[in-house]
């Protein structure tokens, strides 16, 4: 299966200090956020919570059911976030939780003013390759699986946070902006690639992206998409990463990946056939980039395939 980026999950409360069984909250209070963590054990529905400011929550342990927007309420999990704007509703469930099985999740509540800055030094310093558009945090896409990057940042930004370092305001803030950064990111690469059909006459990476899923199963050079993109290797290297949070060639391994595991689930398939039929050059290479993305051999995943049915562990990527 592969391997899900969830922050790490802070210390449950005692139960003796909890003020509620539902949605217990802690607060830290700092210059330009409120780090809020919420737990929840006992099953309850219909919980409604609104903040004045725009919020990124990320789930720590557990399940919740989110309402928002008056849509239909999605599942919300470990290793995900879910931005909120702010004095936007939402409506909880918590289906499975108890004293056993717990549900925790933070609230992060960021000062407009924080958010402004950032987005406006990102567009100054670091504009977007197409003139026509710039950075800003995308209210469309507000359901997010985390990447490492954000994980990461998420871990180091609670962990400062919960502490009592004197100056501890100060590395926040740089974190903050951070959070802000990869969060966009991930947006932006949520965006393209899941539309790069509709944005590939208007947008240099769509182009390419399309070009990536059309030939991935076969020899890509980097020289061409670099020709695709009408920009020097160097510069479509630095571009690419910037705007999607992730190299060229680690996105392709990740489309590769894709396939890969496709062609594990199908029990004709042998782990040399899933190699080159996915594009891989290379079995041994194969091994290191699998074992890096899934979180297991290929020989493992294969084995789990065929015990539980393929399909089901597909489900879980």
């Amino acid at each position: 299966m592969r391997q899900i980026h969830k922050p790490q999950s802070p210390t449950l409360k005692p139960i003796k200090d909890l003020l509620t069984l539902v949605e217990n909250r802690t607060v830290y209070s700092l210059d330009n956020f409120e780090l809020n963590i919420f737990e929840t054990h006992q099953k309850s529905e219909d919980v409604h919570l609104k903040f004045n400011s725009f919020v990124l929550t990320t789930m720590f342990r557990g399940k919740k059911v989110m309402h928002l927007f008056d849509k239909q309420g999605f599942e919300y999990l470990p290793g995900e976030s879910v931005i909120v704007p702010a004095n936007e509703e939402m409506k909880i469930d918590f289906p499975e939780a108890d004293f056993s099985n717990p549900t925790q999740c933070m609230a992060l509540a960021i000062k407009s003013e924080q958010i402004k800055e950032t987005v406006n030094l990102l567009n100054e310093k670091y504009a977007k390759i197409e003139e026509h558009e710039s950075w800003q945090i995308d209210l469309d896409t507000f359901h997010l699986k985390n990447s490492l990057e954000v994980t990461n940042t998420i871990d180091r930004l609670v962990k400062v946070s919960t502490e009592t370092n004197s100056a501890k305001d100060l590395f926040a803030n740089f974190m903050i902006n951070e959070l802000l950064i990869r969060l966009m990111q991930t947006q932006a690469r949520v965006l393209i690639v899941d539309n790069y059909k509709k944005y590939a006459n208007t947008n240099r990476f769509a182009f390419v992206i399309q070009y990536i899923k059309e030939h991935i199963t076969e020899k890509l050079s980097i020289e061409k998409l670099c020709d695709l993109a009408c920009m020097s290797k160097p510069n479509f290297f630095r571009q690419f990463k910037r705007e999607l949070g992730i190299t060229p060639i680690d996105f392709i391994n990740q489309e590769r990946i894709k396939i890969a595991k496709e062609l594990l689930a199908e029990t004709r398939n042998d782990i040399s056939d899933a190699c080159f039929k996915a594009g891989f050059g290379s079995t041994n290479y194969f091994f290191i980039i699998f074992k890096k993305h899934v979180g297991i051999t290929p020989g493992k995943f294969k084995e789990m395939c065929m015990l539980s049915g393929g399909k089901n562990i597909l489900k879980l990527t």
